[in-house]
């Protein structure tokens, strides 16, 4: 069986060709796929009877995600989702949309996507994380995440804005599989999506941020940096190599000169841990002057036993930084009731 979510428009063309039709008819399988949402081929009435007919003997689905569970935020800005894929498996995504009036600009619906069902990374302040590992999702499993809400916004006459990989899983411990996703969504006969709405998040497997600065694109990357210095680093991601702050900064480097793009290293904020003025002051030494932006995340409740830091001390470990001329902001957390904010995600059903 072959999911036609898999296939690029240039396979799907190939695969049209070799059926023995004209070029033409890959269009008119694209073109409802990513904009009416068929989840079946006898749905698709733009082919003929026939042609419908030899793509289902022939083992081709289409393989639609399945809701199972649903959970809105109390402002309703939030939605997340525990999803039913085609391989058996349940995964968690996020819908999170930004009112123009207080961010500036339009309106933003951002979906946060899953690469994999647990994670190996084994991060000891993130719920998915704590799960462990399960599977590796194929890039139709994650491209099916976002068709689902791209047709929930439809009905809303609304529509996907931007595209974080900051779901369940490493995106780069599953990298040709995302980066299929990815040139999928962003290709112009695919969903459409344009690639500097998207952003890549990684814990730092230096090999895989290599890579994504040689393809070629203009993708965003953040990258989870959360110590200024490789003892604390390791203590919060067990997995972490030794050097691993050093690695994570050159790599950073790396992706800026390829690509151009700032990056982004991502800093969970826990009360006691990473949040003294003194640790401030050693990450400013270590990001001044490389042109990055730090976004600043106060941890959110998991099934480790970490606390926030008192706003005084989150607004003090920002001054720090900034005083020292690296660009920082705090994150607005949106879903953290819901259990749908930056490492909450699992795939029980709570909330």
């Amino acid at each position: 069986m072959t999911d036609l979510y898999r296939l690029l428009p240039e396979e799907m063309e190939q695969l049209v060709i070799d059926m023995g039709y004209p070029r033409y008819r890959a269009d008119q399988i694209l073109l409802p796929l990513y904009y009416k949402f068929p989840k079946d081929i006898s749905e698709i009435k733009q082919l003929p009877k026939q042609m419908r007919e030899e793509l289902i003997a022939a083992g081709y689905t289409i393989g639609s995600a399945k809701e199972i569970h649903q959970v809105v935020s109390e402002d309703g800005d939030t939605t997340k989702l525990l999803l039913k894929l085609t391989n058996d498996s349940s995964v968690e995504a996020v819908l999170m949309q930004y009112d123009p009036s207080k961010i500036g600009g339009h309106p933003r619906s951002t979906i946060c996507v899953s690469t994999q069902i647990g994670c190996a990374m084994g991060c000891v302040f993130c719920a998915t994380g704590q799960m462990g590992f399960e599977t590796n999702l194929k890039a139709e499993h994650i491209v099916s995440q976002v068709i689902h809400f791209a047709e929930l916004l439809q009905k809303r006459g609304e529509h996907v804005t931007n595209l974080v990989f900051m779901g369940m899983g490493e995106p780069m411990a599953n990298y040709d599989e995302m980066i299929r996703a990815v040139r999928i969504l962003t290709h112009d006969r695919g969903f459409g999506l344009g690639q500097r709405h998207i952003t890549i998040s990684t814990i730092g497997i230096r090999s895989g941020i290599e890579k994504l600065a040689d393809e070629n694109l203009q993708i965003g990357l953040a990258i989870s940096l959360h110590a200024p210095n490789n003892e604390l680093r390791k203590k919060l991601v067990p997995t972490a190599i030794p050097n691993s702050v050093e690695d994570i900064i050159e790599s950073g480097r790396y992706y800026f000169k390829k690509t151009g793009r700032r990056v982004t290293f991502e800093y969970a904020l826990m009360a006691g841990i990473n949040d003294s003025p003194e640790i401030a002051q050693e990450l400013a030494r270590l990001l001044k002057g490389n042109g990055s932006h730090v976004n600043l995340i106060p941890i959110n409740p998991t099934a480790g036993d970490f606390k926030r830091p008192t706003e005084k001390n989150i607004r003090e470990f920002e001054q720090i930084l900034s005083n020292a001329g690296v660009n920082c902001t705090v994150r607005v957390e949106k879903g953290t009731e819901i259990s749908a904010a930056c490492g909450q995600l699992r795939t029980d059903i709570i909330g």
